[in-house]
C-alpha cells in the first residue's frame, strides 16, 4: 500500500469517529431558569382594574430589574390580612408556583387589625372580619365565620407569617419578611409612622425566624417625610392606597430595601432604571419611624 493510500484511510477514520460532548460541554449552553420574585400582600401591593385610580406597589416593580435576570409575580390580593391570604386559598395557589432558587415577598399588617370576629350578624360586618389574632404568639382562638358559619381557628399574625416562612423554604425558596408601606397620615410633626405593633412583630419574626427583613414602613415615611405633606397628597387615591406615581415611587423603595440585603442577588439582577435607585442607607435625619429594638422593647 503506498504512501497515499495511508493517509486517506487515515483521514477516512477520522472523519468518520464519532464525536463525543462532554456533560460539562452540554451544560453550557443549557438556558438557565430566571428566579422568580413572588409577592404576598394586600391592596397596597395588588393590581387594580382599569381606570381605578388606585395602584399597588408591585405592579411598578419589574421595571426595575432585568426580565431576564428576576421575574416578578405580583399574587397580592385587595382586603386580605395574613389569615384570609391562606384561608382562601390565594397562599396555596402562589406556593404551587415556588420553585426552588425563587423569592417571596410576604408584607401583611394593614388588614390583620380588622377584628376577626363580625360584631354584628351583617354582610358588612362579617366581610370585615378577616383580621389575625394581635401579637406574634402561638395562641388561638376557635370561632364561627359569619360569613359561612364555618368554624375556624384563629391563629396569631405572627403564626401566619411563621407558617408562610416555613412553606416558603420547604420549597427551596427565599422568603422576605417587609413592614407595611406607610399611610398617608400626619401630625404637627410630620408623618405619623406607628412602630409598636405590625411593624414591630414583623421585624421580631423576621429576627426570630432569620428571614431577610426590608422595613419599608420606614423607608416610605422618610421619603414622605423629605418630600413633605403636598407633594405626597399627589400619590395618594386616598389615604391608604397610593396612585400610578406613588405606586412606581414605593417600588422604587422597595428596590432600595431588596439593595440593602446582603448576601442575596438583588444588585445583579437589576435593570438600567433599578441600577439608578441608591441602596437604602438607613433612617434619615429626622425619621418619624423609630428604631425597632426601640418598638420592640
Amino acid at each position: 500500500m503506498t504512501l497515499a493510500h495511508r493517509l486517506w484511510l487515515v483521514l477516512v477514520v477520522l472523519l468518520c469517529a464519532p464525536t463525543f460532548v462532554s456533560a460539562t460541554d452540554g451544560a453550557a449552553h443549557r438556558p438557565t431558569r430566571v428566579p422568580t420574585l413572588f409577592i404576598a400582600g394586600d391592596s397596597t401591593a395588588a393590581e387594580f382594574a382599569p381606570g381605578v385610580a388606585m395602584q399597588g406597589w408591585a405592579v411598578e416593580l419589574q421595571p426595575f430589574f432585568d426580565p431576564d435576570k428576576l421575574r416578578v409575580v405580583n399574587a397580592a390580593q385587595s382586603g386580605r390580612s395574613s389569615r384570609t391570604f391562606i384561608t382562601e386559598g390565594h397562599w396555596d395557589r402562589l406556593l404551587a408556583q415556588v420553585k426552588p432558587g425563587d423569592f417571596v415577598v410576604i408584607q401583611f399588617g394593614h388588614n390583620d387589625s380588622k377584628p376577626f370576629r363580625a360584631a354584628a350578624a351583617d354582610a358588612k360586618s362579617a366581610a370585615l372580619a378577616r383580621g389575625s389574632k394581635p401579637g406574634i404568639g402561638d395562641d388561638s382562638e376557635q370561632i364561627d365565620k359569619l360569613v359561612d358559619g364555618k368554624p375556624e381557628t384563629v391563629h396569631s399574625f405572627g403564626w401566619y407569617l411563621r407558617k408562610m416562612i416555613a412553606d416558603t423554604r420547604a420549597h427551596g425558596a427565599t422568603p422576605l419578611l417587609f413592614s407595611t408601606t406607610k399611610t398617608n397620615a400626619w401630625s404637627g410633626r410630620g408623618i405619623l409612622c406607628p412602630s409598636g405593633t405590625y411593624r414591630s412583630w414583623t421585624w421580631e419574626v423576621a429576627r426570630g425566624e432569620h428571614v431577610p427583613f426590608v422595613d419599608l414602613m420606614r423607608i416610605t415615611a422618610d421619603r414622605y417625610q423629605r418630600l413633605g405633606e403636598s407633594a405626597v397628597a399627589r400619590q395618594f387615591a386616598d389615604s391608604m392606597h397610593t396612585n400610578k406615581a406613588g405606586a412606581a415611587a414605593n417600588a422604587a423603595d422597595v428596590v432600595s430595601g431588596l439593595r440593602s440585603l446582603e448576601d442575596l442577588p438583588f444588585d445583579s439582577m437589576l435593570s438600567e432604571r433599578g441600577r439608578k435607585v441608591a441602596p437604602d442607607a438607613g433612617p434619615i435625619d429626622g425619621s418619624r419611624c423609630v428604631g425597632l429594638r426601640s418598638a420592640a422593647s
